[in-house]
């Protein structure tokens, strides 16, 4: 795998990582993608980053980062290492990064899971009147 970037990775499902993060992310409102730091990122209304690929600081791993409230981060390394990790730079503001290149039963993505964390990422991140159009009771 070695020379290879993130988005041409095939997850276990046999889809392109990035891809399904896509997929995920614009689906939500508002949502603008554009390079950040070289790695495909989403942006709320083009100025709120949410989310972002990234290669793992190239150690061969490829993960996605995303925004997560008070607590998120921690009970999700504690319940699951393999599969989540503190992200260099933007852990120590609480968000969080999951693997996306694990083929076995114990560390593949859990896609649904990950969507969730992802519409919370959109959630904590859009500003009250954005948030609205996803979440009519904020």
């Amino acid at each position: 795998m070695s020379g290879m970037t993130p988005d041409q990775r095939p997850t276990r499902e046999g889809v392109i990582a990035t891809e399904k993060v896509r997929g995920i992310c614009m689906d939500l409102p508002l949502v603008v993608e554009r390079l950040s730091h070289g790695e495909a990122s989403w942006f709320i209304n083009d100025k709120k980053n949410f989310v972002a690929m990234s290669d793992h600081h190239h150690d061969e791993r490829v993960s996605v980062t995303f925004a997560a409230g008070a607590g998120v981060q921690e009970s999700l390394i504690d319940e699951d290492a393999e599969r989540y990790f503190r992200p260099p730079y933007v852990g120590v503001r609480g968000w969080v990064g999951a693997y996306l290149d694990g083929h076995e039963e114990w560390n593949s993505p859990q896609w649904d899971t990950l969507g969730d964390l992802i519409v919370d990422a959109w959630l904590l991140i859009a500003p009250p009147k954005i948030r609205l159009l996803l979440d009519p009771q904020s």
